[in-house]
C-alpha cells in the first residue's frame, strides 16, 4: 500500500498495489488521490506539499521519483514541494501514526486473503477524532528496475531549498508538454 493523509481534512487515501513498489506507483497514489479527493478539497491550489520517507520508492534519491513528480506537476500546473525526513526518521512521519497504525489496529487478526478484504478493511478504518479512509485497488504493472539517464534528471525543472536542498525542493511545471 501507499497512502496519502490530509493533515487538514483527517482524511486518508490508500492505494493497494498488485505489482512492484516503484516510485511510479508512488506518484501514481498521489495523482488518484488527488483527482478523487484532493482536487474537490482545494479548488484553486498554488501548490502540493508532499513529506515523504527518506528511503524507500518515494526516497530523496530516486530518480524516477522525481521524473514522476515532474510529469505530475506538468499535468496539475501547479508546483509539488517535498520534505524528506532524514534517514531512519520515517516513525516521525505523520501518516505512519495518523494513518498506519489505525489500518493495522483495524485489521489485527483478519484474514488478508484478498485484495477485496484488504480494500475493505482499510476503507473502514476510523479513529474518535473522525479519521475517514478511502482505499482503492491499483492494479497497473509498474516495472522494478528503470533506468533515468542524466539527460532525463535534467529535465525535471527543480529548485532545492536552502535547508537541505537534497531532502527539500520544489518540482514546477515545465514549459514542454506532459507526455503522460
Amino acid at each position: 500500500p501507499y497512502g496519502v493523509y490530509d493533515i487538514r481534512n483527517n482524511t486518508g487515501w490508500v492505494s493497494v498495489g498488485t505489482g512492484h513498489d516503484t516510485a511510479a506507483f508512488a506518484v501514481n497514489a498521489i495523482r488518484r488521490w488527488w483527482r478523487t479527493m484532493g482536487k474537490k478539497r482545494y479548488a484553486s491550489p498554488k501548490g502540493l506539499m508532499v513529506t515523504a520517507d527518506g528511503g524507500g520508492s518515494n526516497g530523496y534519491r530516486v530518480r524516477l521519483w522525481k521524473t514522476e513528480l515532474q510529469k505530475l506537476a506538468n499535468e496539475l500546473k501547479f508546483p509539488i514541494t517535498v520534505c524528506h525526513l532524514p534517514p531512519g526518521t520515517s516513525k516521525w512521519n505523520k501518516i505512519e501514526h495518523r494513518l498506519f497504525s489505525f489500518i493495522t489496529i483495524n485489521w489485527r487478526g483478519k484474514p488478508l486473503r484478498s485484495y477485496r478484504a484488504i480494500i475493505q478493511l482499510i476503507a473502514t478504518t476510523t479513529t474518535e477524532t473522525g479519521l475517514k479512509v478511502r482505499a482503492e485497488l491499483d492494479e497497473n504493472r509498474y516495472p522494478k528496475g528503470l533506468r533515468v539517464s542524466d539527460d532525463q534528471l535534467a529535465a525535471v525543472n527543480i529548485f532545492p531549498h536552502n535547508f537541505h536542498g537534497e531532502w527539500n525542493y520544489t518540482i514546477a511545471p515545465s514549459r514542454r508538454k506532459s507526455k503522460r
